[in-house]
C-alpha cells in the first residue's frame, strides 16, 4: 500500500495522542471488496453514540465517559474488537435503552483506546458495514442485540451518471475544503486519494455540518446513488452559503468605516479585560445611557464623547483610571443647563422675609428689587450681594429666606481659613487625587444651575504658598465673567452667570478690592434693644423651646425681662449671644420639669437674675464725669458698635507723651496731632505753655488686653487732654466720634449706626459728629434714634464748647 494513502491520527485533531501515532489506511476497493465479503455475528454489544454517526469506512475518535460504554469499549478491546454503534434519537438522555437508538447502525472495529487524563476513555472506531438490530438481548451491564446485516444497494459498473454525480461530490469537497478557513488544506490531500467511490460518499456524509438526524437518514439509505444524490445535494447547499458568507466577510471588510473598526477593537478589549477579571463595560455603558439625558450642547456633548472613549482604552488597574471616572462622573452629575422655575410672587417673598428676620429693612427691599426686575426682564445676570455687618445679625440665614422667596435650591460655603486656591478652582487631572473645586461641588449637590449660593466669610479667607483663594473668586464673582467659569479638574468653562451669589462679610478692610468692587455692597447692621427684644419674642424663644422639647406654656417671658437680658448680659450687635442666654432660661424650665419641681412660667426680673447671675455688663454704662479727662468715645468692632473710655492724666516730669491700651498706629498718632493742637492753640484754650514742659502726659484706653485701631477716637482725644490740662468737666451722658487734622477740621468716620446702636445701650443722651455723617443719620429710622440728641460740627473748637463744661472739679491740681 503506497505511503500517499494513509492519514495520520493526528489529522483527526484528537487530545492526548503520543508521538508514536499509528498510520491508519485509507479503504480502498479492495479492502471494501473484503468487508463486504465478512461474515456478521449473530450478537454483537451495543454502543450509542450522543452526537455523530459511524458510516461504513470512516475512521472517528469517540470519547467514553459512562461506565456502560467504558465496560462495553474494555470487554470488546480484549475481545473480537468487533461493535455495533449506532446512535440516540435524543442526546440528552444518559441512559438509553432499545428505544431510545436509532435501529439502523454501522458495525465498527476498535483500532486503538487512550485514557485521558480527565478520567475519560477515547477509543479510535473504523466502520465497516451496516447493520440492523433485530432484538435487543440485554441491557447489563450494557446493551447486546441480535442483529442482521442491511444490503447496500450500488449502481452497475460503468455508470456514467453515478460516475459524473461521484466526481462533482470530489469537485465540491474541493471546492469547500479551499472556501473555507476551518477546514485545513491537508484535507484536499485525502480526498484526492480516495479510490472508492463509496468510501468517497460515507466520508464527506460524515464530515459535512449537518445534523445527527440528517446524517441518520443518509446512513439509512440503502441505495447508493441516492445518498450520493442526497450528500450531493447538502455538499451544494453547504457551499452556498460558504460563498455567501465569504462575499458577506469580504464585503463588510471593504467597506469597514472608523466607528466599525473601533468597534470591533473594543470588543476585542473587552474579551482582554474579562480575561483579566477587569471589565467595566457595563459601567460605561450606564454613563454613556446617562449622558442621553443631559441637556449640554455640542461642545461639552463631543468632549465627553472623546474622554469615555479615552476610559474605554485604559486599563482599570492604573490609578489614571479612578481619575478619569471621576471626571467622566462630575461630567454627568453636574446640572448642565437644569434650572429651578423662579417664582415671581412679590407679596409672597416679602411676607416670607418680614416671617423669617425682624427688621433689615434695606436689605427686604433690594431683595424684593432684583426679583421685579427678574420679573419684568425673565433673564437677569444674577447680582452678586455682599451682606456686611457684624456676626450673629442674620446674614447667613438670609441667603436661606432668599431661596425660599426665589423658590430656588440653597447652598452654603464657608470660606472661612480658605487658604488654597485649588479648593475653588479644582486641581488638574494630572495630579493623583485630583478633585473638582467646591464651587462645582455644590453645584453638583444642588442639582440645578441657578441656585442661591451662599459664600459665607469671605472676608475670612487666608494667603499661603498654594495660591491666593481671594483671586480665584474675581471670575467666580465677575457677572461679566463667570458664564465661562474655567474650573482645572473640569477643563472647560461652566456658566455659573445663572447662580444668585450672597456672600456675607464681618469686615469690608480685609477684603481684597478688585474682589470688593465686583460685589453690591448691603450693610446689615446691628439691632437696636427694641429690636432684639422683638427677635428674641418671635424667634428665640420659640426656636429654643421646639429644641428643649417644651412648649409655649411651659415657660412665658414677658418684654421688660426679655429686655432685662438685653441690657445686662449681652454684648453684641447680632442676637447669637441673646440666643444662648434665652437657652440658659429654656433649660432651666426644661429642668424643673424634668425633675417634677415647682418653677415660675411667667419669669419675673427676680427669677432673671436667679437663673443667668447677677449683670454682667454693667461696665458698658455711661460711668461719670466727675474725673477731669475721661471722656466717651464711640468706636466700630468686627462684632459691633461699642462704646470706648479714653482716659489721661499728669504727673511730674519733662513733659513726655505715653499712650497705653494695646492701641494700633492709627490711634497713636491721633494723640500725637491732638497733643500737638493742643501745644500751637494755648492761649486760645487759657492753658499755661509751661504745662507741656513741667508735666509728662498719659494717655490710656481701658480694657488694654483688647487690641483697639482706627480713625474714630481722634476728637475723643483732643477732648480728654484738653479736659485735663484745664480741668473742666465733660458733659454728662455725651459720646463722640470722629477723626482730625493737624488744623483742627473734624473729619468723618465710618459705622455710625453700629456705634449709634451701642450709645444707645450704654444710655447715652448726646452724641457728637461731624457735620458730613448728618447723611448717615438721616438713613436710620426715627424710631432707632428717638432720645439721642445730636451735635454736628466741623472743626475741633465747636467740639471743646459742646463738650465741655465751664464748672471744673473739685480739688484740682496746682498746675
Amino acid at each position: 500500500m503506497k505511503k500517499s494513502n494513509l492519514i495520520s491520527l493526528d489529522s483527526l485533531s484528537l487530545q492526548g495522542f503520543d508521538e508514536n501515532s499509528e498510520l491508519i489506511p485509507l479503504m480502498t476497493p479492495e479492502d471494501e471488496e473484503k468487508i463486504n465479503s465478512e461474515e456478521l455475528p449473530e450478537t454483537l454489544p451495543i454502543l450509542s453514540l450522543r452526537n455523530t454517526v459511524l458510516f461504513p469506512g470512516v475512521v472517528i475518535p469517540i470519547t467514553a465517559g459512562r461506565d456502560k460504554s467504558i465496560k462495553l469499549i474494555n470487554d470488546a478491546n480484549n475481545g473480537s474488537k468487533v461493535i455495533g454503534v449506532v446512535s440516540q434519537k435524543d442526546e440528552s438522555v444518559e441512559d438509553p435503552k432499545a428505544g431510545d437508538v436509532n435501529a439502523i447502525g454501522t458495525v465498527a472495529r476498535i483500532l486503538k483506546v487512550l485514557k485521558m487524563p480527565d478520567g475519560n476513555t477515547t477509543v479510535i472506531i473504523q466502520g465497516k458495514k451496516r447493520f440492523g438490530i433485530a432484538e435487543v438481548i440485554t441491557e447489563e451491564p450494557y446493551m447486546n442485540a441480535t442483529i442482521r446485516e442491511v444490503p447496500e444497494a450500488k449502481p452497475a459498473l460503468q455508470n456514467k451518471e453515478f460516475e459524473a454525480i461521484v466526481e462533482s461530490i470530489k469537485e465540491l469537497a474541493l471546492q469547500i475544503i479551499k472556501d473555507s478557513p476551518n477546514i485545513p488544506s491537508e484535507a484536499s490531500f485525502a480526498i484526492k486519494n480516495i479510490e472508492s467511490d463509496s468510501f468517497l460518499i460515507n466520508f464527506v456524509s460524515s464530515n459535512m455540518n449537518l445534523s445527527v438526524s440528517d446524517k441518520q437518514a443518509l446512513l439509512e439509505k440503502n441505495d447508493l446513488k441516492e445518498r450520493a444524490l442526497e450528500t450531493l445535494k447538502y455538499m451544494n447547499m453547504e457551499l452556498q452559503k460558504l460563498e455567501l458568507r465569504n462575499d458577506i466577510q469580504s464585503k463588510v471588510q471593504s467597506d469597514m468605516n472608523q466607528q466599525q473598526r473601533e468597534y470591533f477593537l473594543h470588543q476585542q478589549m473587552k474579551t482582554i479585560q474579562e480575561e483579566l477579571g477587569s471589565n467595566n463595560e457595563q459601567e460605561i455603558e450606564e454613563m454613556q445611557e446617562r449622558a442621553k439625558t443631559k441637556k449640554w450642547n455640542d461642545d461639552v456633548a463631543s468632549h465627553f464623547d472623546k474622554e469615555i472613549k479615552k476610559m474605554q482604552r485604559m486599563n482599570p488597574q492604573v490609578a489614571e483610571y479612578s481619575i478619569q471616572r471621576n471626571y467622566l462622573e462630575l461630567f454627568l452629575d453636574l446640572p448642565w443647563n437644569e434650572f429651578s422655575k423662579d417664582k415671581f410672587d412679590l407679596k409672597r417673598a416679602k411676607k416670607i422675609l418680614d416671617r423669617d428676620h425682624y427688621g433689615l429693612d434695606d436689605v427686604k427691599k433690594r431683595i424684593i428689587e432684583y426679583l421685579a426686575v427678574l420679573k419684568l426682564r425673565n433673564d437677569m445676570k444674577s447680582p452678586i450681594l455682599c451682606l456686611y455687618g457684624p456676626p450673629g445679625v442674620g446674614k447667613t440665614s438670609l441667603g436661606k429666606s432668599i431661596a425660599e422667596a426665589l423658590g430656588r435650591e440653597y447652598v452654603r460655603m464657608s470660606l472661612g481659613g480658605l487658604r488654597d486656591e485649588a479648593e475653588i478652582r479644582g486641581h488638574r487631572k494630572t495630579y493623583i487625587g485630583a478633585m473638582p473645586g467646591r464651587i462645582l461641588q455644590h453645584l453638583k449637590k444642588a442639582g440645578t444651575s441657578n441656585p442661591v449660593f451662599v459664600l459665607d466669610e469671605i472676608d475670612k479667607l487666608a494667603n499661603s504658598h498654594q495660591g491666593d483663594p481671594s483671586s480665584a473668586l474675581l471670575e467666580v464673582l465677575d457677572p461679566e465673567q463667570n458664564s465661562e467659569f474655567h474650573d482645572n479638574f473640569l477643563e472647560l468653562g461652566f456658566d455659573l452667570s445663572k447662580v444668585m451669589f450672597i456672600a456675607t462679610s464681618n469686615s469690608l478692610g480685609s477684603i481684597q478690592p478688585a474682589l470688593r468692587d465686583r460685589m453690591e455692597i448691603i450693610n446689615v447692621t446691628g439691632y437696636t434693644i427694641e429690636e432684639k427684644v422683638e427677635i428674641a419674642k418671635r424667634h428665640l424663644l420659640p426656636k429654643q423651646l421646639k429644641e428643649h422639647g417644651l412648649k409655649d406654656e411651659h415657660l412665658k417671658i414677658g418684654k421688660p425681662q426679655l429686655e432685662k437680658i438685653v441690657e445686662g448680659y449681652t454684648r453684641e450687635s447680632g442676637v447669637r449671644g441673646l440666643e444662648k442666654q434665652v437657652a440658659k432660661m429654656v433649660r432651666y424650665a426644661a429642668m424643673k420639669i424634668a425633675m417634677e419641681e415647682e418653677y415660675n412660667v411667667k419669669v419675673s426680673n427676680e427669677d432673671v437674675i436667679e437663673i443667668l447671675g447677677s449683670p454682667k455688663l454693667e461696665r458698658d454704662k455711661y460711668e461719670n464725669n466727675e474725673v477731669a479727662g475721661v471722656v466717651t468715645g464711640l468706636a466700630w468692632t468686627s462684632v459691633g458698635g461699642d462704646i470706648l473710655f479714653i482716659e489721661s492724666i499728669l504727673s511730674k516730669g519733662k513733659g513726655t507723651l505715653s499712650i497705653t491700651g494695646n492701641l494700633g498706629k492709627v490711634m497713636k498718632e491721633s494723640a500725637t496731632i491732638a497733643m500737638e493742637y493742643i501745644k500751637a492753640n494755648a492761649d486760645e484754650f487759657g492753658i499755661n505753655p509751661d504745662i507741656f514742659d513741667k508735666y509728662n502726659v498719659h494717655i490710656h484706653v481701658p480694657e488694654g488686653a483688647t487690641p483697639k485701631d482706627g480713625p474714630s477716637a481722634g476728637v475723643t482725644m483732643l477732648t480728654s487732654l484738653v479736659s485735663l490740662f484745664t480741668q473742666r468737666k465733660v458733659k454728662k451722658s455725651l459720646a463722640m466720634t470722629g477723626e482730625i487734622t493737624l488744623r483742627g477740621k473734624v473729619l468723618p468716620v465710618g459705622g455710625i449706626k453700629e456705634k449709634i446702636l451701642a450709645a444707645k445701650r450704654a444710655r447715652i443722651k448726646e452724641i457728637l459728629l461731624c457735620e458730613e455723617n448728618r447723611r448717615d443719620i438721616e438713613e436710620i429710622k426715627p424710631e432707632y434714634v428717638k432720645g439721642l440728641t445730636f451735635h454736628y460740627v466741623t472743626d475741633m473748637k465747636d467740639v471743646l464748647k459742646l463738650a465741655l463744661t465751664k464748672q471744673k472739679v473739685k480739688n484740682p491740681k496746682a498746675l
